[in-house]
């Protein structure tokens, strides 16, 4: 290791915002040097998507709670903004840092990561990057050809051959050291990721608790309140679901924690995957639905593995013969995702007012939690899709710009898969009813009534299309793609 025990060591956190099992923060404290935790604010270097409103506030909140629990440790939280190909090298080089630690990132950003190891290493820094936040690595799953899978079910069932790590424990104040001058650091408030004119975040500060503690404290109340009730997860009145998604988008908590806490610790993630069992720390009528759980938590690693292979997955559809879909509006017609669209109709669903009320139970649910029952989720994207003909590019854009937990992998691997056009996705012919669904899985209107309180009244709107016109109107046009593909 090069330089003398007086230069720093710095951590980047980039979607990893926790102490806990956090493996680039062990690595960099292990090597007994002052200790620089920065966050960079990128959203002008090329694989970055700049961040949507929802997860603009969401950010702001969780750096906060990250800077006080470090300040509880004697250190703090640096902040700084620009490119981070340019940043990261200028803190270096301002501090006389001897290494540098990350957690991956598996986006298109991840070319920014390379480029600065390389050049950094060339410095004769220490420069490594650590696997923190997934339980695999895309490229340890592969099929029998040694390419990515393309199907959930044989991926999930290769990823439980592995084995599952120990979740690492926080460092002590004892175990770390910082500096004796603090790096400059921006002020948050600066960076206006909160809402003001109008402050529309009202039922965000009702729902949620961003950051490590308000992550850990969602995880116990889930198995120790909900996760009994996991397998009616599709009924939107029922509180059953885990309500995790933008704890672990942020990395506030990791999939290797919930996993030990739901399998215990070190156990092979194959471990009592058919019965179900969990951990004895899990409550005796909980365990059945752990199994069941834990597979949304490796469909969150598909989607990961499909991006870090489709870069483009936000923008390009999987399957190629559904870029020629005659769709009624494209997402470049309908424009900013953040201004008016212009087009009745897509005005209509995000507003909640479409005159179908799961729909629009659905919509106002997002706009005031910034988050969706994931049951709900399909049937909006699927009438956006199917029964409006409308890019699912932009169904996509606009959860991105609302939802709390917008996840660059899942959020456009589930648009693609309910568009038919991505990998293990819906069959083209399924188009959700919103009205049978409503009836399957909120047969006493508990939910749509939560949402629409003027529901059976002149002040709720008349449907704005016919449900059985518009479904069949999508399937010809999925099975012209179907025929056009089928000859080429």
């Amino acid at each position: 290791m090069s330089g003398n025990q007086n230069q720093p060591s710095i951590l980047w956190l980039r979607n990893d915002l926790r102490l806990a099992d956090n493996p680039a923060l062990t690595a960099a404290a292990s090597e007994g040097r002052p200790l620089v935790v920065v966050y960079i604010h990128d959203e002008t270097s090329d694989g970055i998507r700049p961040l949507g409103a929802a997860s603009k506030w969401w950010l702001h909140h969780s750096l906060t709670a990250l800077d006080a629990a470090l300040q509880n440790l004697g250190g703090q939280l640096t902040l700084r903004h620009g490119p981070a190909a340019r940043t990261l090298p200028a803190l270096v080089d301002e501090l006389d840092a001897a290494s540098v630690h990350w957690n991956r990132r598996y986006t298109a950003a991840r070319d920014i990561d390379a480029g600065l190891k390389s050049s950094l290493r060339e410095q004769g820094l220490t420069v490594e990057s650590h696997q923190g936040n997934l339980l695999n690595e895309p490229w340890h799953i592969r099929n029998g050809q040694g390419e990515p899978y393309k199907v959930f079910t044989p991926y999930w069932r290769a990823a439980q051959d592995r084995p599952v790590r120990e979740a690492l424990p926080a460092p002590t104040a004892a175990e770390l050291s910082w500096p004796a001058d603090s790096p400059a650091s921006d002020d948050l408030a600066n960076w206006n990721l909160l809402p003001t004119r109008p402050d529309w975040a009202e039922g965000l500060r009702e729902t949620w608790t961003p950051g490590e503690d308000g992550a850990h404290d969602r995880l116990e109340s889930f198995v120790a309140e909900r996760l009994a009730d996991y397998h009616r997860r599709d009924e939107p009145a029922v509180d059953a679901t885990s309500g995790l998604s933008p704890h672990l988008r942020f990395g506030e908590i990791s999939p290797t924690q919930i996993w030990n806490r739901l399998r215990g610790n070190g156990s092979g993630a194959g471990n009592d995957s058919d019965s179900g069992n969990g951990s004895a720390d899990v409550p005796t009528a909980a365990r059945k639905n752990v199994a069941k759980f834990l597979s949304e938590i490796g469909w969150r690693e598909f989607s990961t593995a499909l991006l870090f292979d489709n870069p483009r997955l936000a923008t390009d559809s999987y399957r190629a013969a559904y870029n020629a879909f005659p769709w009624g509006y494209t997402v470049d017609q309908i424009g900013d995702v953040t201004e008016p669209a212009g087009i009745s109709e897509v005005e209509a669903w995000r507003r909640g007012r479409t005159g179908i009320p799961l729909v629009d139970a659905g919509m106002r649910e997002l706009w005031h939690t910034g988050t969706m029952h994931n049951r709900v989720r399909m049937v909006v994207a699927s009438f956006l899709i199917k029964n409006l003909l409308i890019d699912w590019r932009a169904g996509e854009q606009w959860f991105w710009d609302t939802l709390v937990d917008a996840d660059d992998a899942s959020n456009p691997a589930n648009w693609q898969w309910v568009a038919g056009s991505g990998a293990d996705a819906a069959p083209y012919f399924r188009v959700f009813n919103p009205v049978l669904q409503q009836k399957k899985f909120d047969p006493t209107g508990e939910y749509v009534s939560r949402w629409i309180p003027e529901l059976g009244t002149a002040a709720y709107p008349e449907p704005i299309v016919d449900l059985a016109e518009t479904r069949r109107e999508a399937l010809e046009a999925y099975n012209a793609v179907k025929a056009a593909a089928a000859t080429e």
